[in-house]
């Protein structure tokens, strides 16, 4: 017998080459929206997570300021005389040049070199040394860092010890960074009354309010602001 052979026409092909055409157009966009919110959300991420590492390092560190050991007189014996200093004035604002300056104890064993170590008996003496000092038999030693944050170029830098230390980049992409100061009535009040930006005694400093804004150099996502307040908890006692 002789069957019909048929097959598909002109028309057939062209309406399924343009169906195909509809899929294989509805699977790229999809894919390219799946890449573009996954990129967007690695990217969202790893802004948190550089706003997290750096304001959770200062908030750990503003919270141990002025924290000079057990006893609250010490002897100064630094080689070059500026632990007085640096313990009457541990908080310090240079609102020109956006530069952050914190006196704290050693938070944790990894600071490195310390720039002061104070050895205490806890009873009837302490004395401050520069640098690295361990303690004899029946005292503490309590290491103490002078460090200076400053905002530059996009940067948020850090560095530590004395006068004008080098710093390093801490996180990259900065658009913004303020520093607010809870402010006491006075020297000897414990509760913050009001916020200023610059303050003039730093004696009144109880709180510090910290804001970080962080942008994508690529445009990925919008600038995204971190805000975190730190008590100082020496100066609430």
């Amino acid at each position: 017998m002789k069957h019909d052979q048929r097959g598909f026409g002109l028309i057939e092909m062209l309406i399924a080459l343009a169906l195909g055409l509809i899929i294989v157009l509805g699977v790229v966009q999809t894919f390219l929206a799946a890449k573009n919110t996954y990129v967007s959300q690695n990217t969202a991420a790893a802004m948190q997570e550089d706003a997290r590492f750096v304001l959770s390092k200062m908030i750990q560190e503003l919270r141990m300021v002025g924290m000079f050991g057990c006893l609250g007189t010490i002897t100064d014996a630094s080689s070059a005389g500026d632990f007085n200093a640096a313990q009457i004035i541990p908080i310090s604002w240079d609102n020109s040049n956006l530069k952050l300056t914190l006196v704290t104890a050693d938070v944790g064993g990894s600071g490195g070199t310390p720039t002061w170590t104070v050895v205490s008996d806890c009873r009837n003496s302490a004395t401050a040394y520069t640098g690295l000092r361990a303690a004899a038999n029946g005292q503490i030693a309590f290491p103490i860092r002078r460090l200076v944050y400053s905002f530059s170029n996009n940067q948020i830098l850090m560095g530590t010890g004395s006068g004008t230390p080098t710093q390093q980049v801490l996180v990259n992409n900065v658009s913004a960074f303020s520093v607010m100061f809870g402010l006491a009535t006075s020297a000897t009040d414990v509760a913050a009354s009001s916020y200023s930006a610059n303050p003039s005694d730093p004696a009144r400093i109880r709180s510090v309010r910290l804001s970080l804004t962080l942008t994508d150099p690529n445009n990925r996502v919008a600038n995204q602001t971190f805000n975190v307040v730190a008590a100082l908890r020496n100066r609430l006692q």
